[in-house]
């Protein structure tokens, strides 16, 4: 295997700021936007919660899957190719989506959306590490994920709409709408970053050997299995949240986006400091201060739901502060995780949001499978990944490499 030195490679020119929030903010849109629409479908498909809630966790699963193809392709063929083409299934998956005539066909179709539509995060990340050094990718990482966050806020508002005028088909079409965009963007916008290709990344025996030395390397695996840890408690209640605030807490779908916007406040919250201070306190001391808010936040709302406190403020606040945990966290996990691998940025950023992606898939399937009609459930697996966030860093510590 090549080796990864530590040492930034030489800078290249960044593509725009919006660019690469559009990049990551596809997973947001594809899982925010239909959430008012899922204790719907249980009736539409004359099904259980726990077999809607798969459209989500089957998403993630894909999403997390995919990844560990489309990052290898990218560090052998080039980030625009890579993006463009997933983007292009993204959006045929999204026009499946929107015609399905089942739930089974709806799973399919999210499954298959997830496949393209990860290209955007995974790519985008790698872009990231293309273009800048260590410090620098913390600090547009977490400018990007403040910018994203609007697109949590605003998707659950709009999906609410949506669903309360058209149904739940017309949030896929707006999917699609938003796949067209992409795509557009893409191709008039993003230039090549992977200056020197790996002829080698799609070798099986090459990639096996990337990622097994990526799960032995002490900085990534610790800092992505804190982020995982910390995303899995994020998307329980993600997973999780309309089912227990408009079937358990009694809100419309309509009014759903304001619990949303409190959450989103949060992790803006979060990572408007992240941003800030980073540079000044550093990656590591930013990533220990969000696992201890995180679980401070977890106890609370487990804490709260055994207490059969039930309502809307004790839900929703220990969450927002769990989503401003978050912001500290992921981009500062990410950039710590990514920085000593620049000539396998692309494979390093498919197997982080793997890891990642699947811990958010196994929450939500937990969650729904758990759901008993309080807030119980949800509140016991959130605090149970923001725990582990916690453990995780707490007794394995990053090394800290050099710049």
């Amino acid at each position: 295997m090549t080796t990864t030195p530590v040492a930034d490679r030489p800078p290249v020119t960044p593509p725009p700021l919006f660019l690469l929030v559009a990049l990551v903010a596809c997973g947001p849109m594809s899982t925010d936007l239909y959430l008012p629409s899922l204790p719907s479908l249980t009736q539409v498909f004359a099904t259980d919660v726990s077999r809607v809630q798969l459209t989500l966790s089957v998403f993630i699963a894909g999403f997390a899957v995919a990844q560990l193809v489309l990052g290898p392709l990218s560090d052998r063929y080039g980030r625009r190719p890579v993006l463009l083409g997933g983007f292009a299934v993204f959006l045929v998956a999204s026009v499946g989506c929107l015609l399905a005539p089942s739930i089974e066909a709806l799973i399919l179709g999210r499954f298959l959306q997830a496949l393209g539509g990860c290209a955007g995060p995974v790519i985008g990340r790698a872009i990231v590490r293309d273009a800048y050094p260590r410090e620098e990718a913390a600090r547009v990482l977490s400018t990007m994920a403040s910018t994203m966050a609007l697109a949590p806020a605003v998707a659950p508002f709009l999906g609410g709409a949506l669903q309360a005028a058209f149904g739940w088909r017309a949030n896929f079409a707006v999917l699609v709408l938003f796949a067209l965009l992409l795509l557009t963007l893409g191709w008039r916008l993003l230039k090549e970053t992977n200056r020197h290709p790996d002829r080698n990344a799609m070798s099986p025996s090459a990639m096996l050997e990337t990622y097994a030395a990526l799960l032995t390397d002490r900085t990534f695996l610790v800092s992505t299995l804190t982020l995982s840890f910390t995303f899995g408690g994020m998307f329980s209640f993600i997973s999780g949240s309309s089912f227990v605030i408009i079937d358990v807490l009694g809100l419309a779908p309509q009014t759903f986006g304001f619990c949303f916007v409190v959450v989103v406040a949060g992790y803006m919250s979060g990572t408007f400091v992240a941003a800030r201070l980073t540079r000044r306190i550093g990656l590591e001391r930013m990533v220990g201060i969000g696992t201890l808010l995180g679980l401070a936040a977890g106890l609370l709302l487990l804490g709260l739901a055994i207490g059969r406190v039930v309502s809307v403020p004790a839900v929703v606040l220990p969450v927002a502060m769990a989503f401003a945990a978050g912001g500290l966290i992921l981009p500062n996990g990410t950039a710590a995780a990514l920085a000593p691998h620049p000539t396998i940025a692309g494979r390093a950023s498919a197997l982080l949001g793997c890891i990642q992606m699947g811990f958010g898939a196994s929450a939500g399937w937990l969650v729904g499978r758990l759901h008993d009609g309080t807030t119980l459930p949800m509140a016991a697996v959130i605090a149970a990944m923001l725990a582990g966030a916690a453990i995780c860093w707490r007794f394995n510590r990053f090394n800290r490499p050099a710049s």
